[in-house]
């Protein structure tokens, strides 16, 4: 984002609270400790109070809320695909940890990419999700999950809702959000890995 024509730091121009309220007014994200005293970062990490509340709970009857957890948050990207981070995951270095109190357990959270639910969920937007172990017998018909499938021995990775299939128990639908992504039928043995999706978080912010 840009954050206009600021000159010098928060210790060489002193601000009245008038111009310090407008300016965290405007830029959202950008940390009121560093406009005043010009100590620590500019803006916000995803460890601050912007992200303390999530945007959405995904919540089962069975979930039992945590009241206090810090969720790693994972570049995808670099851990080499879904399959990989769950098989890995103690061996993963998360970019960052969020503290959501009150949510049912997670296990990590991820950016969100693309536009297949859009618009419950925008793409850099960030999803805390549960692990699925037992994929052939622990879905939630219905539920929105992060699920891997191989397609042409390639990891294909998506936010889907998960329905029960017409074409029998072998195969499961994955439905969009988004009306312009057609649903999808896949055999369930394709299912390279599986996570509920517990949380969303959106980060609003000027550009």
């Amino acid at each position: 984002m840009s954050y206009g024509s600021f000159k010098g730091d928060a210790k060489s121009r002193p601000l009245n609270s008038d111009a310090i309220e407008n300016i965290l007014t405007m830029y959202d994200d950008i940390s009121a400790n560093w406009l005043v005293t010009g100590d620590g970062e500019m803006t916000k990490n995803y460890s601050q109070s912007s992200l303390n509340q999530p945007s959405n709970v995904y919540k089962l009857r069975t979930d039992r809320l945590e009241v206090h957890q810090n969720i790693p948050l994972y570049n995808l990207e670099a851990s080499a695909g879904l399959v990989e981070l769950f098989q890995n995951q103690g061996d993963q270095t998360p970019i960052d940890s969020i503290y959501i109190p009150n949510l049912p357990k997670c296990d990590g959270a991820l950016f969100v990419t693309g536009d297949s639910m859009y618009p419950l969920l925008k793409s850099g937007d960030i999803i805390a999700y549960k692990q699925i172990h037992d994929i052939s017998n622990d879905i939630f018909w219905g539920e929105m999950y992060l699920v891997a499938v191989e397609v042409s021995g390639e990891e294909y990775v998506s936010v889907k809702y998960i329905q029960k299939s017409e074409k029998g128990d072998q195969y499961i639908k994955l439905v969009s959000q988004n009306q312009h992504h057609q649903p999808k039928n896949v055999l369930l043995k394709k299912v390279r890995a599986l996570a509920l999706i517990k949380a969303s978080i959106r980060i609003n912010s000027m550009r």
